[in-house]
């Protein structure tokens, strides 16, 4: 069983957070995740802080802007770039600052090519989905950039491990040709399983640092995951409907950030009914007791945009003691 890059018993969000102060939402991330705090991500602060436009302002020689509403691919840097770097570089920032002395392992987000591909445009019109070339170029342009935000952040918190999300919600649509045209009226062709494992893996082996996987949508690829060679999946538990393939990755040594409790309200997240979820889970896949805490973190279903700032706080603090909980079992 390999070494994991986390503490056992851990709990992480995944991303995102309510409202548009940073500062406060980093403070909450480092107070209610000490296990695995995470860089705070606020896509209520509109374009530049949204997952394409954060994920595309690290393109290396690849410039963006918004055009008619979407990112699009440009000949020049602009003023939708200068305030993605702006933003992002505030976020960095925060995190520098309310991680200062910490020496644990903390995460850091993006969208990974396919998601990129899928959501951003052409110069010409259509996605980059279209042109599996460019595609490939995206893929070496964002690997760049990933190696060296990962580089950035190591030199802000230099005690720290550093641990990376790659955001790939699209990643089954992509698969199964379901991304739309801009029509609505066809879709992009089928990209096969080895070809998205092969982008991803460009982007595992790039950035010098452990990669997690995270799909909070149906029919999540879980060899595509393994054959990237990320070192965890990260998925939502609800949307689990086949135990087989989780249970190879997991002997496979695959770490899992369980998504065990919903991202919004109603209601008060339970820290034992969420550790009482994932300890079921673990028990029906067989595996012994005592690696629970050791290949497993728990996380919400997905990001806390939606959520009151109050809920964001409550799940966090779910997750956490639901961390604690399984390391006692």
């Amino acid at each position: 069983m390999p070494d994991f890059p986390w503490p056992s018993g851990s709990a992480t969000g995944i991303g995102s957070m309510p409202g548009a102060d940073v500062a406060e939402a980093q403070r909450i991330v480092f107070g209610e995740l000490p296990s695995l705090p995470h860089l705070a991500e606020l896509p209520g602060r509109g374009p530049g802080s949204d997952m394409i436009g954060r994920t595309a302002g690290l393109l290396v020689e690849m410039p963006v802007q918004v055009y008619a509403g979407r990112w699009q691919i440009s000949s020049r840097p602009g003023k939708d770039l200068r305030r993605t770097d702006d933003l992002l570089e505030r976020d960095l920032d925060q995190l520098t600052e309310q991680g200062d002395g910490f020496t644990g392992t903390v995460k850091i987000q993006a969208a990974g090519p396919w998601t990129l591909a899928a959501g951003l445009d052409l110069p010409i019109g259509g996605r980059m989905l279209r042109d599996l070339g460019a595609v490939r170029d995206l893929t070496d342009s964002l690997a760049e950039g990933l190696r060296r935000h990962v580089a950035d952040v190591r030199k802000r918190l230099p005690g720290a491990t550093v641990l990376l999300q790659i955001d790939e919600p699209s990643l089954p649509a992509v698969l199964a040709g379901h991304v739309p045209t801009e029509s609505g009226l066809s879709a992009y062709r089928v990209v096969s399983a080895p070809a998205a494992a092969t982008r991803l893996r460009t982007i595992s082996e790039a950035v010098d640092a452990p990669v997690v996987i995270h799909c909070c949508a149906p029919d999540l690829p879980l060899q595509v995951v393994r054959d990237a060679r990320a070192a965890a999946v990260s998925l939502d538990l609800s949307l689990v409907k086949d135990l087989d393939p989780l249970g190879e990755a997991i002997e496979a040594g695959l770490g899992v950030f369980v998504g065990a409790v919903l991202s919004t309200g109603p209601g008060r997240p339970d820290a034992k009914q969420i550790a009482g979820r994932v300890t079921t889970l673990w028990q029906r896949l067989g595996f012994p007791a005592a690696l629970l805490p050791q290949q497993v973190v728990i996380t919400p279903a997905c990001g806390l945009a939606g959520a009151t700032p109050g809920y964001a706080r409550e799940v966090l603090k779910a997750v956490t003691e639901a961390g604690r909980r399984i390391s006692e079992v």
